[in-house]
């Protein structure tokens, strides 16, 4: 008997809902490379490991400060009142003092600053390998609701045929009967599993709707996905042995590519405690204007002073309450805690690597025994009905034989996609997965979003 659930009433509605997308200029036929377009638009996750990126490569951008000239511009007015006191007397003195002055500094000898430039510089490739890998996770995203809604499409019309040669069964049994030649078992049996079949039925077409939805969703339009192309020709995975997959994740994986900078960001922390040790020199150069329109304290002349003023500056650590010492050992132990995780996501990468591909050839070598059970089913559902046509066979046979190749089919479609699905998760799994390879795929689809209709 069957296994998986479909119906009659929802299916109707969702063929209604398919026919009528596809009529709507919204919901043309759109292929994979077409819907990553829309979804890398629409999708919010998307959109905020983007923002994200750019806003971790700024603040990457923003340590070159540290190796960079710093110039400032002050200027200031005051006033002072005064009494004045001597032997000859007393009496006020007030006048008002005008300042203007810009002064520059740029580092020349700051180990921790040109440390700080060189981490800024690794956190904005981290930021570039994080959105690498949100583009390769938005692929698979896509990819996996893409199949979905044609897996459920091609449920849908499975059972649908289920339905018409149980009917078609039904009919004939009670046919039969009426003359005679066959129990009200044989009426009985084909009534039951017609109306299992009718709920099933039901079920795939909300199942339809929902896989909809949630593509829909993805990539904020109305979809109406291209089906796989008759006959169905699935591509070769190349290369077809696995080391090469191995050597590629250790070359391109984002996360191991996040994980070996996130290391020298950790090392780079330590030099810069270990400079906390060392002397700093600084130049500095300024200019400034003075002005007194009413004189200085001890005398009415107005002034107006010009200067310049160009320097060096040392500052040398001497004790620090060993908050040096304590920073370096912190340090030390954080770039220790660095090189674990690269090595154990090194280990992951190839774990995963190794899994995918494993999956694959197991998935290449059902599909084949898959397409060998359909012919055998379609030979046994054959059999089956020529025996019941002659007397050797019950309708239970038949009914039976019907369900194992429609059961077979619907497996095959599932195979199917999990295949090409699998390929792409092998190239994530492996960081080499790019839009590019979304094309392969698209070589293997129809050219029109066809109705459910059961998969060869």
């Amino acid at each position: 008997m069957p296994t998986f659930l479909h119906a009659r009433g929802w299916a109707s509605c969702a063929l209604a809902t398919a026919i009528g997308l596809a009529a709507l200029p919204s919901a043309q036929a759109q292929n994979l490379v077409q819907l990553y377009e829309a979804a890398r638009a629409h999708d919010a996750t998307f959109q905020a490991a983007r923002a994200q990126a750019a806003a971790n490569t700024a603040r990457g951008a923003q340590a070159r400060a540290a190796v960079l000239p710093q110039v400032g511009l002050a200027a200031g007015v005051s006033r002072t009142e005064a009494d004045i006191r001597t032997d000859a007397g007393k009496g006020p003195r007030d006048f008002s003092t005008q300042q203007v002055g810009i002064q520059a500094t740029q580092p020349i000898y700051r180990p921790a600053n040109w440390a700080t430039r060189s981490q800024g510089e690794r956190q904005a490739e981290i930021a570039q390998a994080q959105l690498q890998g949100a583009e390769q996770d938005l692929i698979v995203r896509l990819a996996q609701a893409y199949f979905d809604v044609l897996g459920a499409r091609d449920t849908l019309a499975l059972v649908q045929a289920q339905k018409a040669a149980v009917a078609e069964q039904l009919a004939a049994a009670r046919r039969n009967f009426e003359l005679g030649n066959a129990t009200i078992t044989d009426t009985h049996e084909a009534q039951a599993l017609h109306d299992l079949v009718v709920a099933q039925e039901i079920a795939a077409g909300n199942e339809l709707q929902v896989r909809q939805l949630a593509l829909d969703e993805l990539t904020g339009r109305s979809t109406a996905p291209w089906p796989l192309a008759q006959p169905v020709a699935l591509p070769a995975l190349t290369p077809a042995e696995l080391q090469p997959w191995l050597t590629q994740a250790e070359a391109f994986h984002p996360a191991l590519r996040q994980a070996q900078l996130a290391r020298e960001v950790a090392a780079l922390e330590v030099d810069k405690a270990k400079a906390g040790h060392l002397p700093t020199l600084d130049a500095t150069l300024g200019y400034q204007v003075v002005n007194n329109p009413q004189g200085v304290i001890d005398s009415t002349v107005r002034t107006r002073v010009h200067a310049a003023q160009a320097g060096l500056q040392l500052n040398v650590p001497l004790f620090a309450g060993f908050a040096t010492e304590n920073r370096i050992k912190e340090t030390l132990a954080l770039e220790e805690q660095a090189q674990a995780t690269l090595d154990d996501t090194r280990r992951r990468i190839t774990q995963s690597t190794r899994a995918a591909w494993l999956g694959l050839q197991a998935g290449a070598g059902q599909v084949r025994a898959l397409e060998a059970a359909q012919a055998s089913s379609q030979s046994a559902l054959d059999a089956n009905k020529l025996g019941y046509q002659v007397g050797v066979r019950i309708n239970i046979d038949v009914l039976n034989a019907q369900s194992q190749l429609f059961q077979t089919r619907r497996d095959l479609a599932m195979a199917r996609y999990n295949l090409l699905l699998g390929q792409l998760k092998l190239r994530q799994a492996n960081g080499s997965l790019t839009a590019d390879d979304l094309r392969g795929i698209n070589a293997v689809l129809g050219s029109a979003p066809a109705s459910p209709a059961a998969p060869g």
